[in-house]
């Protein structure tokens, strides 16, 4: 059996006549860029959010960089977020011409370690903004983020790349702090046909300086107020998001059904790996990717998955703190152990919604030991853990 990580045609071929109908839409329309395609997007993606506004950008690391110029953030000024992330996360806060300031995570949930972020918040003067990151789905716990961030009265900055329709205590992700910042890049939930991405906010004031700072920082025509960016959403793009995100909630669901398979097949099996389980504060995990920890020999255990057909990738090798351009911040090896473990040990198994109970089962079950797998296991596995999905394709 061949499972990939991620079946991009699996999830196409059910909607590709909607896709193609919004696609020669905006073709017959010749109106490219903004409009009313990506107006109509915004509204509904802000509503979907739990947001008052919502502007379209070009990619998920534009939506972070005018997050921080909209905030105001530049030369001299630090940002604290953390350094197992994609590299986007640090890479805008150094082009906003600030500095990233890194504190760990948590090894449960892979998001901030509110302990170290509290004394971040007393030991540099020159923070001027928090950017905790919602990794793979789960949502930092925002409520006790921002009691860290109110006493300097520090705006919380979303990095939901990862987190669309994800809920810290029933608030939906973007919806939460100053600013939230989404990805819609092909291989996302929510996923455009190229690079796409989107700022929301509940403030008129940042949103009238984020529309005009992804046009140049342009004001009027031709009239500039501040140094923005060419980040504009294409009208195609805001098309093809409109047709799914209607199946967005369904495809989140199917995801968190495979989440507790995965956990149930290992838990009857007693499988030596540890399996993402949502935290108490993060009442919707949407599974963009199901991380397991492999306390031994995660590389050998990837490698052997995928002689067997099964897509299994690393998030992330190498933490931020470690990477040559982040060296001149000083920061040594050891610095943020759990980062560093986690780098080491980690690994993504499929997720994605149209997976069968069958290629579950068969990821789930694949020699996780590095042994024979019993001959138990060939039963039908799905049945005995009360699966409630789709039955196998045979």
């Amino acid at each position: 059996m061949q499972v990939p990580l991620l079946d991009l045609g699996a999830q196409l071929r059910p909607i590709r006549e909607e896709v193609l109908a919004a696609v020669a839409r905006v073709v017959d329309s010749q109106n490219f860029v903004l409009g009313e395609e990506v107006q109509c997007l915004e509204e509904q993606l802000a509503a979907y959010c739990g947001a008052r506004y919502a502007v379209g950008c070009a990619s998920g690391s534009d939506a972070l960089l005018l997050a921080l110029k909209a905030l105001g953030i530049g030369a001299d000024d630090e940002v604290l977020t953390v350094p197992y992330t994609f590299f986007a996360t640090a890479g805008a806060i150094s082009l906003a011409g600030a500095r990233p300031v890194f504190v760990d995570v948590e090894p449960e949930t892979f998001n901030i370690d509110l302990g170290q972020a509290a004394e971040a918040t007393r030991t540099h003067p020159n923070l001027k903004a928090i950017l905790p990151v919602h990794l793979f789905g789960g949502c930092a716990d925002m409520e006790a983020l921002h009691q860290i961030a109110g006493p300097r009265n520090l705006p919380v900055i979303e990095d939901a790349a990862q987190a669309i329709g994800a809920e810290c205590r029933g608030k939906r992700a973007g919806g939460m702090g100053a600013i939230g910042c989404f990805s819609f890049y092909p291989t996302k939930n929510l996923a455009a046909c190229g690079d796409a991405g989107l700022c929301t906010t509940n403030d008129e004031t940042l949103v009238s300086r984020m529309r005009a700072l992804r046009m140049h920082g342009r004001t009027a025509t031709y009239y500039h107020d501040w140094i923005g960016v060419n980040s504009r959403l294409d009208a195609m793009q805001a098309a093809i998001l409109a047709v799914k995100l209607r199946y967005l909630d369904a495809w989140s669901e199917a995801r968190v059904r495979h989440a507790e398979l995965y956990r149930k097949l290992f838990a009857e099996y007693q499988v030596p790996v540890i399996p993402p389980r949502p935290a108490a504060h993060q009442t919707r995990h949407i599974y963009h990717q199901f991380v397991i920890r492999c306390p031994h020999d995660r590389d050998s255990l990837q490698k052997y998955l995928q002689q067997n057909g099964v897509g299994a990738a690393v998030y992330y090798p190498l933490s931020l703190h470690q990477q040559p351009c982040f060296a001149h911040l000083g920061y040594r090896a050891g610095a943020f152990p759990v980062s560093e473990e986690l780098a080491r040990t980690t690994l993504a198994l499929p997720i994605y919604p149209e997976l069968s109970a069958a290629e579950i089962e068969y990821v789930g079950l694949r020699r996780f030991t590095l042994s024979e797998t019993p001959a138990t296991i060939k039963k039908s596995a799905w049945r005995r853990v009360g699966w409630t999905g789709p039955r196998p394709r045979r």
